[in-house]
């Protein structure tokens, strides 16, 4: 019998790298008990180092009641972790066939009914639920990073997931304190991730031309078009583009300009050159700063964004 959305107490984890790492710090900061589970002998240090980084900043969010870095447990056999668990939270490395054969052994191992939950970025539930025994509680709940802090879950089930099994899980993620965006059909990527991939190729493009570099590009989302999406998107931001007559005269106004040559959305080919460019300018950028300090201060930035919204 599957559990009531409020009646959850114990998560498990399936996967603990930054993203499953991720997961396990929001879950315990929400007040749920946390069993983690991953096959890598050094996961569990790493784990535990990503949640006590994650903690200042979950802290200063708020705790649920019973929030407790204790109540984390890491536990090296999957079938002895998946018996505890009200829900099933998957967090594997984004590579098919491990998804498949993974998603086939949480099936067998958790208790039937519990929901199994997917944080792929983007393969559909469709193509990974095909070896399981009961795929209609297999669902996409696809966080976005890092997922203690970013609301953001993208909730969709593949073509043998039963209805109720996504309106669960996206009931189970809002009364826990997730946005949702219950998507009724898939698509490759979901729509964040689409969204965000037209922005990276485009910006490999313009590296790889030499025509902006990292710090430029950065720069022109930051003190740009970045400071109005956390308010109204690029939609809505484009409403008001129109004036008065909204997004009808923007559409009818700049509508021919969609056919300007300005984008290339087709990736452009990942050179020795073009991946040192990237990842040299991003080194300049960080000037010192480790990836523990640019944590921590993206993680004040969010913080004070969402304060400023009224939404912590």
């Amino acid at each position: 019998m599957r559990p009531a959305p409020e009646d959850v107490r114990t998560v498990v984890c399936a996967g603990a790298g930054v993203i499953g790492g991720g997961w396990v710090a929001w879950f315990l900061a929400r007040g749920y008990r946390v069993v983690a589970w991953d096959p890598d002998p050094a996961a569990e240090d790493r784990l535990r180092h990503l949640v006590d980084a994650a903690w200042p900043a979950l802290s200063e969010l708020g705790l649920a009641d019973g929030a407790d870095r204790a109540h984390l447990s890491f536990e090296p056999d999957l079938a002895t972790a998946c018996a505890q668990a009200d829900l099933v939270q998957e967090s594997a490395p984004e590579d098919l066939a491990l998804k498949r054969r993974l998603l086939k052994e949480l099936d067998a191992a958790t208790p039937a009914d519990v929901v199994i939950s997917s944080s792929t970025s983007g393969y559909a539930m469709t193509e990974m639920q095909v070896d399981c025994a009961q795929p209609g509680r297999t669902v996409v709940g696809h966080p976005f990073n890092p997922p203690y802090l970013i609301p953001l879950v993208e909730v969709v089930g593949g073509e043998l997931t039963d209805a109720d099994a996504v309106t669960w899980t996206a009931d189970f993620f809002r009364l826990a304190g997730k946005s949702v965006i219950q998507m009724d059909r898939e698509v490759p990527g979901f729509i964040a991730n689409r969204l965000q991939e037209a922005l990276w190729r485009e910006a490999l493009h313009m590296v790889a031309a030499g025509e902006a570099t990292v710090e430029q590009i950065d720069l022109s989302i930051t003190d740009g078009p970045g400071l109005r999406w956390p308010l109204m998107g690029p939609l809505l931001t484009f409403h008001l583009a129109g004036g008065q007559g909204g997004m009808a005269h923007m559409l009818d106004h700049f509508g021919p300009s969609l056919l300007s040559p300005w984008t290339r959305l087709e990736a452009p080919e990942l050179t020795r050159e073009l991946r040192d460019a990237v990842v040299d300018g991003c080194e300049r950028e960080a000037g010192g700063r480790t990836i523990d300090d640019l944590v921590a201060e993206r993680d004040r930035g969010v913080i004070a964004v969402l304060r400023a919204l009224g939404r912590a």
